[in-house]
């Protein structure tokens, strides 16, 4: 097994492992032999991962998105990963008003960082924080969106 596919095995497993064996397998359907076999090494079960749709529900009931977070490393990229987050709840209306909120404090940080006309390192720090939290808004704003567009 190539090094891609025994990171994405190693990650699986802690996966299940913090939801625990026997929540995943309700979650996922899947048994607990074949939840081992995904983040199996042995050789006969190398070719074997685990389907994007367990991964998404075992992520939404795990303390950390494991797989997502590997497959953004793999990829050359991070994860931004805030818990508080998490299933926000609300529709598209609450995101439009949050959209709102969040977009006047980021110009209100910009307003007051160029003020002197440079931008510290500190203002630039909550500068990114605010892009961030306006970047989950507009997450949660397409996810509502999706949803309810059936």
């Amino acid at each position: 097994m190539d090094s891609v596919g025994s990171y994405l095995k190693k990650h699986t497993e802690a996966l299940v492992k913090d939801v625990g064996i026997e929540p995943a397998c309700e979650l996922t359907g899947k048994s607990k032999a074949t939840l081992g076999r995904y983040y199996s090494d042995a050789d006969e079960h190398g070719d074997r991962f685990i389907p994007v749709d367990a991964v998404a529900r075992l992520e939404a009931a795990a303390s950390y998105p494991h797989v997502t977070a590997a497959l953004a490393e793999l990829g050359g990229g991070s994860l931004s990963y805030d818990s508080s987050q998490k299933n926000a709840e609300g529709g598209i209306n609450s995101d439009v008003i949050a959209l709102s909120q969040r977009f006047a404090v980021l110009m209100a940080e910009y307003q007051q960082s160029i003020e002197d006309g440079i931008i510290s390192i500190n203002e630039a720090k909550r500068l990114l924080r605010e892009t961030v939290a306006l970047q989950r808004v507009l997450i949660d704003m397409k996810l509502h969106l999706e949803d309810e567009s059936g």
